[in-house]
């Protein structure tokens, strides 16, 4: 039996009714079907899905980078669906942080510089002991000065997790946040980003196809051709890699 989510928490981001479509006509292709789902605040919640599913495109309007084709998408109590280009530009860069695969980081630029880089943009004082603190939060005191090409695959994405959590964002969202790195790496990252979560009540939404990586998680939705078809909470890898095989067969 699928279990729901706690109601315990307050909701970060609200999905109702949500759709995407791409294309024109016959070639029309709809990612997301009707979804409603919230991601309660302080928790950790993971997105699976076969290929194809929609789970990226559900990332992609929770977190304001793709406008949804019809519903409607709330972050922090507000509603975000008609917001304009510069609003939205506004909250990802004062609300939201991401982390991505490729790690995304700026290579003529040291990890100190990198993980400012946000605060500059936002047209906000950068205080370094602040960024310290961040990079010392991730492990990395040590190699603020360091380049990307310096840093292994893990200490990157350390740096990633760092340059976003320095504007504390009211939601993390991560896609395959694992899925560039080799398994200790991975481990390392997935134990920061637990950490995140029970030590300072972050907010995370990530989308993975590893299970292990999901089994770190509070609970998990599952997706099928752009509908919310499964969701378990406090996961096991067994039961997770089960759920998706089933959704794969």
């Amino acid at each position: 039996m699928t279990r729901a989510l706690s109601t315990a928490h307050a909701t970060a981001v609200e999905l109702s009714g949500v759709t995407r479509e791409y294309g024109m006509k016959q070639a029309r292709v709809r990612a997301l079907d009707g979804v409603s789902l919230g991601f309660p605040a302080g928790s950790w919640t993971a997105v699976m899905g076969p290929s194809g599913s929609g789970k990226s495109t559900l990332l992609h309007c929770a977190a304001g980078l793709e406008r949804c084709t019809s519903g409607r998408v709330v972050i922090s109590g507000r509603d975000i669906t008609t917001a304009s280009d510069d609003e939205l530009t506004t909250l990802r860069r004062q609300h939201v942080g991401f982390v991505f695969q490729s790690f995304n980081l700026i290579g003529s630029l040291s990890a100190e510089q990198n993980v400012a880089l946000p605060l500059k943009l936002a047209g906000q004082r950068v205080s370094k002991k602040e960024v310290h603190r961040v990079l010392a939060s991730v492990g990395l005191a040590d190699r603020m000065r360091h380049r990307p090409r310096e840093l292994s695959g893990g200490q990157q994405q350390r740096v990633a997790i760092a340059r976003a959590m320095v504007t504390r964002p009211a939601v993390l969202f991560a896609d395959e946040p694992t899925g560039a790195l080799d398994s200790k790496s991975a481990r390392t990252v997935l134990a920061l980003l637990r950490q995140l979560v029970d030590s300072a009540g972050q907010t995370i939404v990530m989308v993975t196809h590893d299970p292990g990586a999901a089994a770190s998680a509070d609970s998990v939705v599952f997706l099928s051709d752009g509908r919310v078809v499964d969701q378990v909470v406090n996961p096991t890898a067994r039961e997770v890699a089960d759920r998706l095989a089933a959704l794969e067969s």
